[in-house]
Order: C-alpha cells, then structure tokens, then sequence
C-alpha cells in the first residue's frame, strides 16, 4: 500500500521549509504522528502525552509556569509554544537539539516529564495493532523503534503552520504583497491603534523589539539572548549546552506568535501578562557581563514606554493571534487508536 505526498501548503510570504531528506511528509505520516502526539502511552505511566504540556487553545503551550511530568514531577523552565518549527534551527529554551527529530526524542526519556525508556514506550506502541500496519505502511517496518516514532510526531509538528492572523496581513500589506480574501476581510478590522502599536514596535527609538522579532516568523532564527532578566543566573540557559562563558543567562529568542494565548512568559514563565512584559522591557531591563548589545537602552533599564506607548505595543502584539491556527480541526486530538 503506498503512501501519500502531504500537499505541504507555505504561506505566500514565507521562506521555503526545509524537510530532511530522510523525512518525507506523507498524509499518512503526519496523521500517524498526530496520534502519537496526543497519545499518553508515551509516558511511563500513561498519564501524559505531548499535548498535555502542549496544549492547542493555548498556542501549542503551557498555561502553567511548569509543566507537571509523571509522579507529579514538576520541571524547572515553561513549556515553549509549537509553532511554525519547521523553520527553526535549534530547539528548546537552550537549542541542544539542532534538529525537530532529535527534539522529540528528548521529553520521553526526561525524568521530569514522561520518564520512560524509548525501549518500553515502543513497544507498547508495537502492541496495538493499528499503530503496526501504521507504521508498516509510512515507513516499511515491522518492528518500529523511537527513530520511526520520532518522525512521524516530526510530520506532525512541522505542519503546526500559523500565518493567518493580523499581522501577516499588516506585514503583507507594508511589503506590496497581495492579499487574498481572506487577508483583505482581515485587513478592513486592522484598528489604527495597531497599526501605531507596529510602527512603535519596529521603531529603534520606540519599542525597539524588530532586533530580536522581526519578519513573517516574528522571531531571529538561531538568536540566543540574554535580555537583561538577571544579574546573576540560577539557570545559566545556553551555556549549559556551550559551555562558553559568554553564553551565560542566554535564552533561545521564541517567535510572538500567538502570544496572546502563551502566557506565562519568559524562559522561567515568571511573567504572567503581557503588561508585565512591556514593563520589564520599559523600566525593568537588568545590565550583566552577558546582556545582549542588541537592547540599546539597557543603560536606563529599558525604553521607558509611557502609559500610551504601553497600550499601542500591547494592542500590536495582540494583532499575532492566529484564530484559524488555535481552532484548526486538523491538529486536535484525533482519538487514540
């Protein structure tokens, strides 16, 4: 039985997606994949899956600041969104996995997350009789293991596309891109307040964010930063993976998408609105050995928005909701077979 091209859909405005030859996208593979995303078999005691600490309404994160694993454990960074990863180059808040397919092998095995041994979860899987001709016919396997699994929930993820809210279409529009239907309904509820809010946010003397967000992904790819949260660091973040001092309090730079839904923020989610965002980045930046040059007014603690300033910010950010994206049907939980 053969399998099926995924008809791959990339929006207009944005770079092609790179898929790893050893990983071809099937119809077949990304719903194989999206079943394993939601299934808790994954866990040691089948009790979690990967939605559980991924969870669609809220931008494919997590609404508390930990994510709770197995046994209760809790672990020690928030859980980042899943969103447009086919375009990323290092994953997690500290980029040691440079691939999607490595990325996934990770939460598993972690004791402070599913706790299981790739071993014992594969072969729970094995057990189930659709999950046998599943991967049978994806990937021409008799007995799969975590390589075959870890690509399929690859699949999946790398269909996680968002591209339809407000600001594709300010970003389109600003560019002379043309708009479809869709876009051009979207455009005429575009309030002038968003408009100034993006004007401010891409101002260098204004909000100064476009050095570390900027483009159709709203995110620098590959870009750690340290943006002044800390002068001392309980978690020293990309230097754990490094080991070069430089590094130091450097976090990977997350897309804004959606960031509406993805609260709390920060790699430690010790913001809990994005109120308290804009004031750390006003009035809250901490100067150390490793703040990022990038945050020019880290001298004064910050660009010191004021009261207006704040709101217009606020209300631009709020134009990176993606409804299409937190409702679509084709990403939710499909049953467990």
């Amino acid at each position: 039985m053969s399998i099926t091209p995924y008809p791959l859909e990339i929006p207009s405005h944005f770079p092609a997606m790179p898929i790893p030859e050893d990983n071809p996208m099937s119809v077949e593979g990304v719903e194989l994949g999206r079943k394993l995303f939601y299934d808790t078999r994954l866990s040691l005691d089948n009790s979690i899956s990967c939605a559980s600490c991924h969870n669609q309404s809220k931008g494919f994160s997590d609404p508390n600041q930990f994510s709770v694993g197995v046994n209760g454990t809790v672990g020690f960074r928030q859980s980042m969104s899943l969103v447009n990863l086919g375009w990323q180059s290092a994953y997690f808040w500290d980029g040691r996995s440079e691939t999607l397919e490595e990325q996934v092998l990770h939460p598993v095995r972690d004791p402070l997350e599913m706790n299981q041994s790739w071993d014992a979860a594969a072969q729970k899987l094995n057990a189930v009789e659709e999950y046998q001709n599943e991967f049978y016919r994806v990937f021409k396997v008799v007995d799969f293991d975590s390589t075959h699994i870890s690509k399929a929930i690859s699949q999946f993820l790398r269909t996680l596309i968002s591209s339809q809210s407000k600001y594709d279409v300010m970003y389109k529009y600003r560019n002379n891109l043309p708009l479809n239907a869709f876009e051009q309904n979207l455009y005429t509820q575009i309030t002038n307040e968003e408009w100034a809010g993006m004007d401010l946010f891409f101002s260098l003397t204004g909000g100064d964010c476009l050095h570390c967000h900027d483009g159709p992904l709203m995110e620098v790819q590959g870009l750690f930063s340290n943006n002044g949260l800390d002068d001392n660091f309980p978690d020293i973040g990309r230097m754990k993976v490094t080991n070069n001092p430089n590094d130091k309090g450097k976090f990977k730079v997350p897309s804004l998408r959606n960031i509406e839904f993805t609260a709390p923020y920060m790699h430690d989610g010790r913001f809990s609105t994005l109120d308290e965002v804009i004031n750390h980045y006003s009035f809250g930046i901490t100067e150390s050995s490793t703040i990022d040059p990038m945050i020019e007014f880290a001298h004064q603690g910050g660009v010191q928005l004021d009261a207006q300033e704040h709101a217009l910010i606020k209300s631009f950010l709020k134009t990176l909701t993606d409804y299409e994206f937190l409702n679509n049907s084709d990403f939710s939980d499909p049953g467990a077979p």
